[in-house]
């Protein structure tokens, strides 16, 4: 009877071990679309500071979707400080066509976005850590990426022997 209760017992650990080793079709590392991360930091913009009018009559009716009277809006705040008009440089639309046209130049991949999501997921599938590190779920992401970060001190010498000024550069940390 033990024998049998003895191998219920290891063929229920053998089910619950291999249960645990079932994958999402995406691995997790630490990547900017993952969804439990938190607010995404470089969508909060600065605003101006509130103000009351003197005349409440003279606020717009509520636009939902529309703009606010706190919204930065740069082009405007760039035509008025160099004297131009601010009404002119908003209406001309949100994309600068020529910044566009330069940035494209040499030609662009329209689905650069899935294209390199694909590239990115068949990377990590591939570096997805040695057997421990995935059953104990150890985050791999910089032993992963790490032969493609930038050495900083090292590009910053290069930049100096090209004999760029780059007075704002930190130190070597001893």
């Amino acid at each position: 009877m033990a024998v049998r209760q003895f191998i219920l017992a290891a063929s229920g650990a053998a089910v619950l071990a291999l249960a645990g080793c079932s994958d999402a079709d995406a691995p997790i590392l630490m990547h900017a679309a993952a969804q439990d991360r938190g607010p995404d930091e470089f969508s909060i913009l600065p605003t101006r500071p509130l103000e009351m009018p003197t005349n409440l009559a003279e606020l717009p009716a509520p636009n939902p979707g529309g703009v606010n009277r706190v919204d930065p809006q740069p082009r405007a705040d760039i035509a008025r400080a160099l004297g131009g008009n601010p009404a002119v440089a908003v209406a001309r639309g949100t994309v600068d066509g020529g910044i566009v046209n330069h940035a494209s130049r040499f030609g662009r991949t329209e689905n650069i976005r899935d294209q390199l999501a694909a590239e990115d997921l068949a990377f990590r599938q591939n570096n997805r850590g040695r057997l421990l590190e995935r059953w104990f779920s150890v985050n791999v992401y910089h032993n992963a990426y790490q032969f493609m970060w930038l050495d900083k001190y090292a590009e910053l010498e290069r930049w100096r022997r090209a004999g760029v000024r780059t007075p704002t550069a930190p130190p070597r940390p001893e």
